[in-house]
């Protein structure tokens, strides 16, 4: 995680020496958003704990050291039920005492150990994979902030040609005013529109501020007014679903594999070697009442049956988790395609409408055209001048805005569907 940070910081180092002079795409603040958002470190400690149980699973393999001890007092101990002439025999001590140590060794576990660390693999990848599910809702964010800063440049470059249009009137309109052609009035009218226009941008400058600090916040990058987007192509629309959430289910089903497994491993006889010594009363022999050390040894069979009781229910239960599973799928699936149709309804729709668009501009240029040789020859009010410049405005406004709705609904079907998913 270290190195590609480091790779990412160098390569975008002459882009912050220029003062952000060149343009920053959508694809790298995807991925500068992804490694800088603080839920991206929680997978590095997903692993650092995936990597400690597995180990510590496997000194299942290892020899296994147990100690013990015990002090008993019983109410009867086993005697000789005869006596011997010049022989007599001591009976054991009714209070007892134990001290051992015992190291064994698997030789056969059935495949538990193994199957342990599986499931602990699997579980890994299930988190993992659910932190990629969140880190992938990032794109939504990051679409809208990104467009919407787009959006607003291109409303600024058509504020400047509205307010490049008024300024033409407005020079018309004073040399009229000196010939005594029109009325002081006339001016007024257009420099108060101009100063409405000049509200407009500097609202939009604000704006394109904020949205472009909250995008510096998600990729960790300061972004001043002087930063430069660029502007992403059109991209082709795929009806094919790769979302993370997909590969999110295969790895919950692949718990119910490996836990299927697991019941029959546990459910396997297991053997080992032992070797236990002691010192105690008494040892081995019953018939000392002395202290004494002692080891025994041998191979050790174990075979609990007790499992098989649950192993029925356990394992239909385990069909119904996957059945869950794919209720679950199948469910995001049908929500998933229903978004994408109404996403592709709507991308249909703008471009119905960005052809309607350009004929509407087409035919208001033209007519903003005859109403400003009119105003320089007083065939018309300043007022009516403005009513064509405001209305040819207002189409390129509409091309502007559906043109960067087109781009987005695109982008956010391509988010939706998961295609070129980072």
């Amino acid at each position: 995680m270290k190195s590609i940070h480091l790779l990412l910081s160098f390569l975008l180092l002459p882009w912050l020496a220029h003062g952000q002079a060149d343009s920053l795409s959508l694809q790298e603040c995807y991925a500068l958003a992804r490694q800088h958002y603080p839920l991206s470190r929680q997978k590095a400690l997903i692993e650092q704990s995936r990597n400690y149980s597995v180990e510590n699973a496997a000194k299942g393999y290892l020899p296994q050291v147990n100690i013990m001890g015990q002090a008993t007092y019983q109410s009867e101990v086993t005697r000789v039920p005869i006596e011997l002439p010049n022989m007599p025999i001591v009976s054991p001590a009714k209070d007892q005492y134990k001290v051992a140590g015992e190291i064994s060794q698997n030789l056969f576990e059935g495949g538990v150990i193994r199957q342990q660390q599986r499931l602990i693999e699997a579980n890994a990848a299930v988190q993992e994979q659910q932190v990629a599910v969140e880190l992938y809702k990032l794109k939504e964010r990051i679409n809208q902030l990104y467009f919407g800063i787009l959006l607003i440049e291109a409303q600024l470059k058509q504020s400047e040609l509205l307010k490049n249009n008024i300024r033409l009137g407005l020079g018309k309109v004073n040399a009229a005013i000196a010939n005594g052609a029109a009325l002081k009035s006339s001016a007024q009218v257009l420099q108060a529109d101009l100063l409405q226009a000049n509200q407009k941008t500097i609202g939009l400058q604000v704006t394109r501020k904020a949205y472009l600090d909250m995008l510096g916040q998600f990729i960790n990058i300061p972004l001043d007014e002087n930063a430069a987007l660029a502007r992403p192509h059109h991209m082709a629309l795929s009806a094919s679903i790769n979302r993370p959430e997909l590969q999110l289910y295969a790895y919950q089903k692949n718990i119910a594999d490996v836990q299927n497994e697991l019941i029959s491993a546990k459910n396997l006889p297991k053997a080992g070697l032992f070797l236990q010594g002691g010192y105690g009363r008494p040892g081995l022999n019953m018939l000392s009442n002395a202290f004494d050390f002692y080891y025994i040894g041998g191979v050790r069979l174990n075979w609990s049956l007790s499992g098989l009781y649950t192993t029925k229910n356990e394992r239909e239960l385990l069909d119904v988790n996957r059945s869950l599973l794919d209720v679950q799928q199948e469910v995001f699936l049908f929500n998933t395609n229903q978004l994408l149709r109404q996403q592709l309804a709507d991308i249909n729709k703008l471009r119905q409408f960005i052809g309607t668009d350009e004929e509407i501009i087409a035919l208001r240029t033209a007519i903003m055209n005859t109403a400003k040789v009119q105003l320089e020859n007083g065939a018309i009010t300043a007022r009516d001048y403005l009513r064509e410049v405001n209305a040819e405005d207002q189409a390129r406004q509409s091309l502007l805005l559906h043109q960067m709705q087109l781009l987005m609904a695109e982008h956010n079907y391509n988010t939706i569907s998961g295609i070129n998913e980072l």
